[in-house]
């Protein structure tokens, strides 16, 4: 069973993966109205790991008996002055939530949460990949440059990015016969 301030600190993790999932999604409707459709598809797919990443606390805390209580999500910036201000926004938000994780973590530690602290290792290396992915990103985008066929390049390469299902996604919708 969780303790109450870890169910309440983990409730407020999935409430920063919904708005991450937002930002992302806010990020793609930027990069689509600047036609790089590629750099638009590639955050709509950030945008769902996001998600995933909220389900995946949402079904922990009630794995552990707890109960899942949700927050207003915040709304995100409309647009960036550029795609390389975009992704460098992108990659501090990143390490925003690295330190968030960190902070769970260390609370897990502080209450003797072995469970918890044993859930939250699979999101500490997650942090590690997404900001790496991030920062990648932003060394292309300084190569490239915003303008010119480096740009367009790059979002040819961005639009390769595919979400793939996790396979430990449980979701079940119970329905019920009139």
């Amino acid at each position: 069973m969780l303790k109450e301030k870890m169910e309440k600190t983990l409730c407020e993790q999935i409430n920063a993966e919904i708005y991450s999932s937002y930002l992302y999604l806010s990020m793609s409707a930027y990069f689509q109205s600047l036609n790089l459709e590629g750099f638009a598809s590639w955050m709509k797919v950030q945008a769902l790991e996001e998600m995933y990443h909220a389900m995946k606390i949402f079904g922990y805390i009630e794995e552990r008996g707890g109960r899942v209580t949700l927050e207003t999500i915040e709304k995100p910036p409309p647009k960036w002055e550029s795609p390389l201000k975009a992704f460098e926004a992108a990659y501090q938000h990143e390490r925003k939530v690295s330190g968030m994780i960190d902070n769970l973590v260390n609370l897990a530690i502080e209450e003797h949460d072995h469970a918890s602290n044993n859930f939250l290792q699979w999101f500490v290396s997650e942090q590690v990949e997404e900001e790496v992915t991030a920062d990648g990103v932003v060394q292309k985008l300084k190569l490239a440059g915003d303008q010119g066929s480096g740009l367009f390049m790059l979002d040819r390469e961005m639009a390769l990015r595919v979400f793939n299902l996790p396979p430990d996604l449980k979701i079940s919708v119970v329905t019920t016969q009139a």
